[in-house]
Order: C-alpha cells, then structure tokens, then sequence
C-alpha cells in the first residue's frame, strides 16, 4: 500500500525543518563511524583496564577481532519492571559466547519509579531523571570499548534517556531488551473503583493496600498502558526491539530466547560484520513518525509528547506540536486497554497485539513501511510474531485478524476515527488533551476556573466541600521551570469523583498527567508555563474558561486578560529537600514542554 499522504506531508515537513541539525548529526556520525572498531584505537594499558575482571573473555577481548558488546543496565528492584534485569548480564554474557562475541556491563543508570513517587515530593525530580539518565548512560559509553550496545530499560523516563544517549552515539549499533509486563492481577477499574471509594471515605487505608497490593504484585510493568507500556509499544514501532519483544511476560523461555536472540542480533550488526546498523541511522524521520502513528493507534501515554521531541532531537531532528496533531487526524484508535477501557496489555497482546496492529495500519499505509530496524530492512517483519517450536525461536505471521474486537479493531473499523490525542491553542498557550478515555459529552467544557498552585490545595478544597458545581480545575507551577514538572496523577480520583457526581470537569495545567489517567478532559503540558509569566499565571477564581477538544482550543473569557499583571508565587519550597536543590541547573535551563522540557540541546 503506497503511503499515505497525509503521513507523507508530515514526514516531509519534519524532514525539511531538521535538515540542518539532522545534516549536522549525521556528519558527526559518519566521522565517528569512519574511525572503525573503537578498540583498535585504545592502547595496551587501557584495554587491560577495560578486560581486567573479565575472566573468560579476556582472551578473546585482548585479540580484538570479536564483536565486543556493551550492556547498559537500569536494573533496580524498586521498580518491578525492572527487577528481571538482575540476571540479564549473565544470560547476555552467555549469549555472546555462544554467538561468537563478548559482553560486558557498561554501567548502571538510575531509574526512578513513577508509583512510588505519585502525589510526593520526588515527583519533582521524575521528568529531570530522564536527562540524567542520558547523561548517565554517555558515561557509560564514553570507555569507547564497545561495537555494539544493548539497552536494558522499560520505565517512563529510563527508555527515552536511554534512546536520547543510544541516539549521541549514534554510530554505535543498538538494540533495546525488554523485561515485559507482570502477570494480570487485581482489574485497573477494581483498583480505580477503590481508589474513588477511599478518596470519598466509604472504605478505609486497609481495603485501598489490599486493592494495591493485588493490582501491582509481581516482576514486570503495571498492567495498565500507561508511560511504560507506551515506551515498549514505540520500540516496536521504531524499530529499536526484535518484533514482538515487548509484551511477554517475565520468567518465561520465550521471554529468555528473546533476549538470547537479540544479543545475537547485536553482534550481527555491528561494523565488523556485513550489516552494519548505526543506531543513528535507525532514529530517522520514518522511525520517529512510525513511532508517533503507534502513539495515536494505541491510545498512548501524554508523556510521550514530551519525550518523542527531546528523543529526536538527539538524533538533529525537530518535532513539534502540530506534527502530532496531524498524525492524530490521521490515524484511527485501535484499542482499548485500560484506562481506555477495562483490558490490561496483558489481553491486548492476546488479542493479536503489536503484530496485528502493525500489519494493519501498513496495509493501509499508514506506516512507513522502508524503514530501517535492527531486524532488518523493512518494518513487515514487526507484523509477526516470535514462538518456540521444539525450542527454537522463530517467527511466525501473527494472527490476520483481531481475537477480541473490543479490546484490538482493524483500522477500517477503529474505536475512534482519529487518535487519543489532540493539540490545544488559545489566549492560554499551547498544550495537549489525551482523549481517547474522555466522553463525548466532556469534549467541550465551559466553567468558571478554580485555581491552584499545588496539587494538595486541589485535594483540600475537595474535603472542604468547596466544589459544589461545573468547574474547570487550574494548576499552575507545575511546569519544568516551576519545579520540575511532576506528574498530578495523584488528583485522578478526586477529580474522578467530581465527575461521576454528575459535574462538568476539566484540568488544566502546565504540569503532566500520568498515561494512567484519561477519564477526566486535562489540558496538560501547557506552554509558555507560569514561570514563565505564561498566560496561566494571569489567570483568576471564577474566570469563564472554555476547553474544546473538538476545535483544539482552550481559552479564558475574560476582556481584562492580556492587561493583568502575572502571579508570582514563592516557588522556594520545591527547589530544595529529598535532592531538589541539586536540580536548579536544570530548572533554570529546561526548554519548553513543546520542545521536550530538556536541558540537552541539539
């Protein structure tokens, strides 16, 4: 199917506005990648260094000529998607044996998780954690050892850090490893229903841990297809995974012949062999834009707004806003996973999954089907589907068509005729709205704004009683200026409860929400931030504002606005405590949420 052109248009006008920092990156490439095998260039002593605890492999590392293989971990078990990583170096070392090639543990990088922060003041640090976990990660690779990479990661903010340094280093081949998600539990709309009960006080501290607890019990992602699962969804549809890598479950034979199958992979594509595939020439403007058609098809997290721009931008490529909203326009919602609906990824993926979906959406042209993957040329192969037969890995057509039409629809038949996501401009900036989970009767909401400057105020007025009526809800100072940008998922239930009492509501705010929100209308991200002086900042109780997903507008109806004065509140109490003062750096450098919230630059 030839593309289509309205995906055409887009990749053409990402193409152009990129074409001198991606001319620029793809210079530096060449050259780094024209100095061959990084280990020739190192002296005795420093190899010595490199190989001293090596062991078994020290005599194959000093002769040079296998591929040597750098395994860059986020492995902590504080975050249950990422405790399989613990044996991973292990099982990659053996691998590389059997392949022929050599592996090391380049270094650790640091991963926050995301639940464990919610509604605290480590949320502040989250979306900051991604840069230094690219930062990180470049330590990692600046020993200069290694032919190939292998990147361990699967949480919010850890898979774009990793992609934004594969992508500085850029001539090295990559290839990201997946840990899947848990087993299902407890059903996300049990979880939510008992979340809702305990913010309104019809059950106590006991029945809400005993509903966490049975909800997030075990190794892997939350079940939900929040941030994480949204991360795996785009390295399939990047390219960056072996195909049907991301949903498997940890502790499973076909969960540890992946990850044997794409060490050897890595060590196939390296410059000494005969199908070299720099990471950077991967990370083009087809894969970003495959990667973004995935976001809207899926339903996907709001994060990845942010992370997509700051992520191509290591690679000299400029999105913008409009770019999403276009592709949005274009492509229809294909599934239905929780909180867009009551399945987990869990019976996404039995449903048919990411092969389904991917097939689909290229024959109707709607993906880039030429572009370059670890797998090969051409993203066909991410239509199948890996099994063991008689204990051999292969890859097989996945199934042609969906195995539960109310979890996984064919594009012709799509829940919603475009994405789950669309742009917002007005005389309040530029933001985004997650739609996919919102009603159609709360695409528009006109009310007069309540507004506050942290999320608790947000949950005091709640257990005062002082939202009585239609009201759209402002939380301003939440932008990465501000104090970091955290996520505000942790007011999901009071306003959830708003809602279901029959109220009209809606966010909006400079700061995030988290993929595991949606039901309520939340203009996010919203651009210039408060800090700023941006417009929210002039913004007043009882002003009339009005939110229309529709139309892509949000605006306040006020005459007065443009000649008020901004607010400038005492933002000093999140620039310190629990490391925040260590991150002032990064408060005073961080760009727009439009283009990513990032303190790297192109």
């Amino acid at each position: 199917m030839p593309l289509d052109s309205r995906i055409a248009k887009v990749t053409d006008r990402i193409r152009n506005r990129s074409a001198d920092t991606r001319g620029r990156y793809l210079e530096r490439l060449r050259a780094a990648a024209e100095t061959g095998p990084v280990r020739a260039h190192l002296s005795c002593s420093n190899q010595a260094h490199a190989y001293a605890a090596m062991e078994a492999d020290k005599s194959a590392l000093a002769e040079g000529r296998a591929p040597h293989l750098g395994i860059v971990t986020a492995y902590n078990d504080m975050l249950s998607a990422h405790q399989p990583f613990e044996r991973y170096p292990d099982l990659i070392r053996s691998a590389a044996r059997a392949a022929g090639a050599t592996a090391q543990v380049a270094g650790g990088v640091p991963a926050m998780c995301d639940g464990v922060t919610q509604g605290q003041p480590g949320m502040e640090l989250s979306l900051f954690s991604r840069d230094v976990i690219a930062l990180s990660a470049g330590v990692a690779m600046s020993h200069n050892c290694f032919d190939a990479a292998l990147w361990l990661g699967v949480c919010d903010k850890i898979v774009p850090g990793l992609v934004i340094a594969a992508a500085s280093f850029g001539h090295v081949p990559a290839v990201f490893v997946p840990a899947g998600p848990m087993v299902s539990g407890l059903p996300n709309d049990e979880k939510a229903k008992v979340r809702q009960q305990f913010a309104t006080g019809e059950v106590g501290r006991d029945a809400l841990m005993r509903a966490e607890m049975e909800s997030y019990h075990g190794p892997g992602t939350c079940t939900f297809y929040g941030t994480a699962n949204t991360n795996q969804m785009l390295m399939e549809f990047m390219g960056l995974h072996l195909p049907g890598a991301a949903f498997v479950n940890p502790g499973t034979p076909l969960r540890e012949a992946l990850t044997s199958a794409a060490v050897e992979r890595a060590a196939q594509i390296t410059a000494l062999g005969n199908d070299y595939r720099p990471a950077g020439e991967i990370l083009d403007e087809r894969a970003f834009v495959n990667g973004m058609v995935g976001l809207m098809a899926t339903g996907g997290s709001t994060n990845l707004v942010l992370h997509l721009p700051a992520m191509a931008r290591a690679a000299g490529i400029i999105l913008d806003l409009e770019d999403f909203a276009e592709i949005s326009a274009a492509v229809p919602l294909m599934a239905r996973v929780y909180p867009n609906g009551l399945a987990d990824v869990n019976h996404f993926h039995a449903a048919g999954g990411l092969g389904y979906m991917i097939g689909e959406l290229l024959e109707a042209g709607l993906l880039h089907e030429d572009a370059r993957t670890v797998a090969g040329d051409g993203l066909k192969r991410y239509a199948q589907e890996p099994k063991l037969r008689d204990g051999a890995l292969v890859w097989e057509d996945g199934a042609g068509e969906s195995l539960n039409d109310r979890i996984l629809r064919p594009v012709a038949e799509g829940f919603q005729p475009t994405g789950g996501l669309r742009q917002l401009q007005g005389n309040l900036g530029r933001g985004v709205i997650k739609t996919s989970a919102v009603a159609e009767d709360r695409m528009v909401i006109e009310a007069p704004a309540r507004v506050f400057e942290h999320q608790d105020a947000v949950k005091a007025a709640f257990r005062a009683g002082e939202f009585t009526g239609d009201v759209v809800v402002v939380v301003r100072f939440q932008g990465p200026a501000a104090n970091g940008m955290p996520e505000l998922h942790a007011l999901t239930p009071t306003l959830s409860v708003l809602q279901d009492r029959g109220y009209k509501v809606a966010l909006v705010t400079d700061g995030r929400m988290s993929g595991a929100s949606g039901k309520v209308p939340a203009a996010i991200h919203m651009s210039p931030e408060a800090a700023k002086e941006g417009p929210l900042a002039r913004l007043r109780d009882g002003d009339l504002v009005r939110l229309d997903a529709h139309a892509g507008t949000l605006e306040v109806l006020a005459s007065d606005f443009d000649a008020r004065t901004p607010a400038r509140p005492d933002l000093s109490a999140s620039h310190s405590g629990i490391g925040r003062e260590m991150f002032g750096l990064f408060r005073a450098n961080v760009s727009d949420s439009t283009a990513g919230a990032g303190v790297l630059g192109l």
